[in-house]
């Protein structure tokens, strides 16, 4: 399994990358598998860079928040009215009402909205999403709107997404024994941090800890912050490898 960084920019697109959205791929019976974890604002135009927008085999969004989810609507238009390919219809997982949301936020009418282009698919306690390769799990976490962790597995490695949220007992419980973790560090220790939003690097690095990870990598580090405070707050609490995340960056598991 292959993770590469698309965007890493927390909040809105910074000067050196889009909003949040990450590839990971792995060979599964003669072909290689694509999935996107999040398609935040300014991210579709730079996944070019690394592969072919429209071999995307499903889209995985951990909530919907513009900075993780808007760039959907430009896939809309590229999978609907690409002159050359006819491209299939793909899932697209997200909280309840995505398809509804996505709709609305391009001006759509609800039916047929995008249901042509996407299958919208609720996180449900229906069980492990299954896409070739990679068996998804998710679970809650603690941020104001509905959101989700994922930890994705290919059957050898993997990797966990935290998406945006607080410290929380659900996210270190996830992300138990993973191979990375991909963490959120959008706060600061010493700001004036509203509760049940972000973390700050500490706070990924304590759940990596105490969740026995292989590696760490923060992202969503906001344009107003630098990211070597975040590294610097993270590095007491956690002895394992740890990196910044880096538009382009891939990791192979």
């Amino acid at each position: 399994m292959r993770l590469t960084v698309v965007g890493w920019s927390g909040s809105y697109p910074g000067p050196e990358s889009p909003c949040s959205c990450y590839l990971v791929e792995a060979d599964h019976e003669g072909r290689t598998w694509r999935i996107l974890l999040d398609l935040g604002s300014g991210a579709l135009g730079a996944l070019h860079r690394y592969v072919d927008p429209l071999t995307i085999d499903a889209v995985l969004l951990s909530h919907l928040h513009p900075d993780h989810c808007f760039d959907i609507s430009g896939y809309y238009v590229m999978r609907k009215y690409h002159p050359v390919v006819r491209a299939p219809r793909i899932p697209v997982y997200g909280p309840r009402g995505t398809g509804k949301r996505m709709a609305k936020a391009y001006g759509l009418p609800e039916k047929p909205g995008m249901n042509e282009e996407f299958d919208f698919r609720g996180y449900d306690a229906a069980g492990p999403v299954q896409l070739g390769p990679f068996n998804v799990v998710v679970t809650q976490v603690d941020h104001p709107v509905t959101a989700y962790a994922l930890r994705i597995s290919d059957g050898d490695t993997t990797l966990v997404y935290t998406g945006d949220t607080g410290p929380c007992d659900a996210l270190t419980s996830l992300a138990k024994g993973a191979d990375l973790l991909l963490a959120e560090a959008s706060f600061l220790t010493d700001g004036e941090n509203p509760p049940n939003l972000h973390m700050t690097g500490r706070d990924a690095a304590e759940t990596a800890a105490a969740a026995g990870v292989g590696m760490l990598v923060l992202t969503h580090i906001p344009p107003w912050h630098d990211p070597q405070e975040v590294l610097a707050e993270a590095r007491p609490a956690y002895d394992g490898r740890l990196e910044l995340a880096r538009t382009g960056a891939s990791y192979d598991l």
